[in-house]
């Protein structure tokens, strides 16, 4: 059996990039950490980030829907939050942003208003 591969820099920018474009949709998960990370899903890749201020700085791991992984590790210290154009990182932003002030709980479901739960 073939060792599974990690994610590389670029695949998990994809993620990053498609949701910043509007192709793919970004979900929040849970709550941010005392530490300021903050678990997302972009169409079943699980990310977690660190975010300062509401601004992404870093993509510590990924999960695609396969089971591969990554991590800033693995990554060879290059981050795919890095890889974002300026505009990219703020659509990103604003998304992280839009989603926090439209959830009202850790119950939301996806494609609901908050009022019509």
């Amino acid at each position: 059996m073939m060792p599974v591969k990690a994610l590389t820099t670029r695949e998990v920018y994809q993620q990053l990039r498609d949701a910043a474009m509007g192709t793919r949709s970004l979900m929040l998960l849970g709550t941010p950490s005392g530490s300021g990370l903050q678990q997302v899903e972009i169409d079943g890749w699980l990310l977690t980030l660190e975010v300062t201020e509401g601004s992404p700085t870093r993509c510590r791991t990924c999960r695609c829907p396969l089971g591969r992984e990554g991590s800033f590790e693995s990554w060879l210290r290059t981050d795919p939050v890095s890889l974002l154009s300026g505009w990219e990182h703020a659509q990103i932003e604003r998304l992280l942003g839009e989603a926090a002030a439209e959830r009202p709980g850790l119950d939301q479901v996806r494609g609901q208003s908050p009022d019509s739960q």
